[in-house]
C-alpha cells in the first residue's frame, strides 16, 4: 500500500512551483504526483475489469455452467464512478483536510464501496433465486407464478439486509459506536415483531405456501364452504376466483391451518350415484339392470365402470348404486359424462318397459 502513495511518486518529480497573484510562489510538486497518481489508478482499474471480463467471457465458453455469466455481469455491474472515487480517496492520502471534511469524505468513499458491494452481491443473489425458486418442479415446462412472489420477498429482504449490515459497516469505520445501535435494533425488532405479529405470521405462511405447494396459482380448491380458482398468492393474503364470479380473499395464515381440498391434483374423478326403479318390475328385468349399465359405460368414452349393484330396498323403490371413474379431473366432463348416461339410461327403460320409481303410498282398505 506504501507505493499507492502520492509521497512516492513526488520524490522521482523534479521541484516545482508556481508564482500565484496574492499566493506567492506554490509547491505544486505535490498537487502534481496526486494527479499522477489518479490518472494512473483510474486506467489501472479500467484496463483490469476489461481484463478480467476478457478472460471471464474466454472461460464461460469452455464451461456448461452459467455461474460464470453471473460473475461477468457482477464485474460489469462496477460502476466506474465507484473506481474513480476509490482512486481519488488513494490519491489524496497525502493531504491533511480537516477534520469534518475528512470525515464527510470518508463517508462518501464507505457508502460508495457498500453500494456497490451489495449491487454486486444481489447479482448472485438474483442467481441463485433463479436457479433454486424460479424453475419447473413438477416438470410440466410451466415456471410456478407464485416463484415470483417468493422470489421478490427473497430479494427484497436480502437488499434490506446488506443494506443493514452495510450501514453499520460504514458507521463504525468512521469511529461511531455500533454496539447500543446494533442493541436498539434488537429491541426495537422484537417490539415491531409483536405489533405486526398479525403480518409477520401471513408473511412467513407465504413462504410456508411456496416451499411446501399445496396448490398453484390456476388449481381448483374448496375451503371449507367455499371454493374457487387460485387467482394469485401474494405476500399477505391469497385470491380466489369463485364459481359465483366474486374475489375471495384469504390470510395466508388461514390458509396454513384450514383443511384445503386440491381438485387441480386429481387425477381421475370416482363418482357414486344411485337410482331406484319400482317394486312393480318384473324379477327377471330386475336382474338385467346391472347388464344394461355396464354395455351404457361400454360406450362411453372417457368413463369407467367400477360397480352397479342392486343396494338397498327403499320405502318406494329397488335402490341400485353405481359407482363409475371418469378419466378427467375437468368438472365439466365429469357432467357431460353423467348427463349421458342418464339420458341412455331413461332410453334403455323406456325399450324394456322399466320404470323410474318416486315417492308412493299404497293404502289398502280392509271392509270390516
Amino acid at each position: 500500500m506504501q507505493y499507492l502513495n502520492a509521497n512516492v511518486i513526488s520524490a522521482w518529480l523534479p521541484e516545482m512551483s508556481i508564482d500565484l497573484p496574492f499566493v506567492g510562489l506554490l509547491n505544486i510538486q505535490e498537487y502534481v504526483a496526486m494527479a499522477i497518481l489518479f490518472v494512473s489508478l483510474v486506467v489501472l482499474f479500467r484496463l483490469l475489469r476489461g481484463v478480467v471480463v476478457v478472460r471471464l467471457k474466454a472461460l464461460s465458453r469452455r464451461t456448461s455452467t452459467d455461474l460464470d455469466d453471473t460473475v461477468i455481469d457482477a464485474v460489469h455491474s462496477i460502476r466506474m464512478w465507484v473506481l474513480i472515487i476509490l482512486a481519488l480517496y488513494i490519491s489524496i492520502q497525502a493531504l491533511s483536510l480537516p477534520s469534518w471534511l475528512d470525515k464527510t469524505w470518508s463517508a462518501v468513499v464507505f457508502l460508495s464501496l457498500v453500494w456497490q458491494m451489495i449491487e454486486v452481491s444481489l447479482r448472485f443473489v438474483d442467481y441463485f433465486v433463479h436457479k433454486m425458486v424460479e424453475k419447473d418442479e413438477d416438470g410440466d415446462g410451466v415456471v410456478d407464478p407464485n416463484a415470483a412472489t417468493a422470489s421478490d420477498l427473497i430479494r427484497l429482504m436480502s437488499r434490506i439486509t446488506l443494506w443493514a449490515l452495510g450501514i453499520i459497516f460504514v458507521l463504525s469505520n468512521l469511529g461511531i459506536e455500533v454496539t447500543s445501535l446494533i442493541a436498539g435494533l434488537g429491541i426495537g425488532g422484537i417490539a415491531i415483531a409483536f405489533a405486526l405479529q398479525g403480518i409477520l405470521s401471513d408473511l412467513f405462511a407465504s413462504f410456508s405456501i411456496y416451499f411446501d405447494k399445496p396448490f398453484r396459482i390456476g388449481d381448483y380448491v374448496v375451503l371449507g364452504a367455499d371454493s374457487g380458482t387460485v387467482e394469485k398468492i401474494g405476500i399477505k393474503s391469497t385470491r380466489i376466483r369463485t364459481l359465483q364470479g366474486e374475489e375471495l380473499v384469504v390470510s395466508n395464515a388461514e390458509l396454513t391451518t384450514a383443511r384445503v381440498q386440491n381438485f387441480k391434483k386429481m387425477q381421475e374423478r370416482r363418482i357414486s350415484s344411485q337410482f331406484g326403479i319400482t317394486y312393480e318390475t318384473p324379477h327377471e328385468k330386475v336382474k338385467e339392470v346391472g347388464g344394461v349399465v355396464e354395455r351404457i359405460f361400454e360406450a362411453i368414452e372417457g368413463a369407467k365402470l367400477d360397480r352397479v349393484h342392486l343396494t338397498s330396498f327403499g320405502d318406494s323403490a329397488l335402490i341400485f348404486d353405481v359407482v363409475y371413474y371418469v378419466n378427467s379431473p375437468d368438472y365439466a366432463d365429469f357432467l357431460d359424462i353423467q348427463q349421458r348416461f342418464n339420458f341412455e339410461l331413461m332410453d334403455k327403460f323406456a325399450e324394456m318397459g322399466v320404470e323410474f320409481a318416486y315417492p308412493t303410498q299404497t293404502i289398502y282398505h280392509k271392509a270390516v
